[in-house]
């Protein structure tokens, strides 16, 4: 049996160059976030689970970035979201944690739980396992929060291998965070 020429092995170079290519769109996005959040004088704080870390990665890839990166949480399991951001357990037992309510949840507990002004959070299935009826692989839940306000939830489906959904869903996380910083603020005094 002949495998379709438009299927691509994972180690193939064209994948590697397309991995390396969304890479750096994921970087690029990072980039441009820390800069709006040195303009205000502000600092993130991320909460990741189905990126294991990635957006953390890609926001601290280039130097200076602790002006505006303050820290990350990687809670891939239940009992680390409940533990290190206080999703409350009824939470995660009846909306799941893949869900815009755990999500927002997970936002919120890396704002209260750092210094940042800033938060944002990914939850989801990046597969090749964990789907659900209701929730194929490529679903993922969001939140974006700033202090003072109150979070912005989104729920996206991606396709592709596990690589690539982590990726889409680093960079949707990045780029959408842009888009929630408030247009006129800067670092309000505690």
């Amino acid at each position: 049996m002949q495998a379709s020429r438009n299927a691509m092995h994972p180690d193939s170079p064209q994948a590697s160059r397309e991995a390396m290519h969304r890479w750096n769109d994921v970087v690029a996005a990072a980039v441009a976030l820390g800069r709006a959040l040195a303009a205000r004088g502000w600092m993130i704080a991320t909460a990741e689970s189905c990126t294991g870390g990635s957006i953390a990665r890609a926001l601290t890839e280039i130097g200076g970035s602790s002006a505006w990166f303050e820290r990350g949480f990687v809670t891939y399991t239940d009992a680390s979201k409940h533990d290190l951001l206080e999703v409350p357990a009824e939470v995660l037992a009846s909306c799941g944690a893949v869900s815009e309510a755990v999500a927002a949840r997970m936002a919120e507990g890396a704002l209260k739980r750092s210094r940042a002004q800033f938060a944002l959070s990914v939850t989801g299935i990046a597969g090749p396992g964990g789907a659900t009826p209701d929730k194929p692989v490529g679903t993922v839940c969001f939140g974006w929060v700033s202090i003072a306000e109150a979070p912005h939830t989104a729920t996206m489906h991606f396709v592709g291998d596990r690589a690539s959904v982590r990726d889409a869903s680093a960079l949707h996380a990045l780029r959408h965070a842009l888009e929630c910083l408030p247009a006129d603020r800067t670092t309000p005094q505690s």
